[in-house]
């Protein structure tokens, strides 16, 4: 692969998925794209690329920005997003929508599910304090193909292993073979889309909680500032984004704050990002809701 060609898909990559790939990265492109090749009966990465520049076949196309994205994950990631799921933000919710009953969480880039499958479970354990309520976890991902993956719900042993408690595997999942499938109710909470973080989501709605994690690591800094200002929009006024560990806010976007009793966790610029802000951190309205009927989208 010549410069040119590596400075070509590094333009492609970048206006197509956010990528922003530095030189020393071309290993990582041939080791990714190679099999792309083989795949599609292609003798090398400068047929590829040419292939690239006619863009006439959008599988290929399709492959090539799939193949370049990151899907590392697994269930209850970095712990800590959860327990503030759990601990705070959930309780809050429960107090400031007591009204309307309804919470909406969106999970960008879901990769093959198991960050809001994970939310799930925390939300099927504490269905008494969610009865009559309806509750939206929207999951998307650029990839479709670990979408579907997602929606299937099957893992193996050691993608099952990787942060998920025993407790809650023997709970939520039955064994297929070799495979573990999660429990049909848990799949059924989760509306899993195709979706570009580059590409316009008004259509999505607007969402209580938005979790975004591990992917802005990716892009370059007004990339970031874009996508996040953008997620602001569709985000309640009280409402909150969590980040992952190497991510912020701060030097990118005056339209989130950090909330400074909660590293990764950020407030709308609207709420003030003060303790007070937003939805409350205490479960208030748990008593207030146990009566009610458990309703999930």
């Amino acid at each position: 692969m010549t410069e040119t060609e590596f400075d070509f898909l590094r333009g492609y990559l970048k206006q197509r998925s956010g990528l922003a790939l530095t030189a020393e990265k071309r290993y990582l492109v041939e080791s990714r794209l190679s099999p792309v090749c083989r795949r599609f009966n292609l003798a090398g990465l400068t047929e590829l690329i040419g292939c690239l520049r006619l863009a006439r076949d959008g599988a290929i196309e399709r492959a090539v920005v799939e193949a370049m994205t990151t899907n590392e994950t697994f269930f209850f990631r970095d712990r800590t997003p959860f327990d503030l799921f759990r601990d705070v933000l959930l309780p809050g919710a429960l107090a400031a929508r007591a009204g309307q009953r309804r919470l909406r969480i969106w999970c960008a880039a879901a990769s093959t599910g198991q960050e809001p499958y994970s939310l799930a479970m925390l939300l099927a354990e504490a269905a008494p304090r969610l009865a009559g309520w309806r509750v939206e976890i929207v999951a998307t991902d650029l990839s479709t193909e670990v979408l579907e993956k997602a929606k299937l719900g099957l893992y193996n042993q050691f993608e099952v292993q990787r942060g998920l408690p025993v407790q809650l595997m023997l709970k939520h999942f039955t064994q297929v073979g070799e495979q573990w499938r999660i429990a049909e109710p848990l799949r059924q909470m989760i509306d899993f889309r195709p979706l570009n973080l580059l590409q316009p989501f008004e259509q999505l709605g607007t969402f209580d909680i938005v979790y975004c994690r591990n992917v802005l690591i990716y892009f370059d800094t007004a990339t970031k500032a874009d996508v996040l200002r953008r997620i602001s929009d569709q985000l309640a006024p009280d409402g909150a984004v969590l980040l992952g560990a190497a991510e912020t806010v701060i030097g990118i976007t005056e339209s989130l704050m950090p909330d400074p009793e909660h590293r990764g966790l950020y407030r709308h610029a609207k709420a003030g990002a003060s303790p007070s802000a937003g939805m409350p951190a205490t479960p208030t309205a748990a008593a207030a809701v146990a009566s009610l009927r458990w309703a999930v989208r």
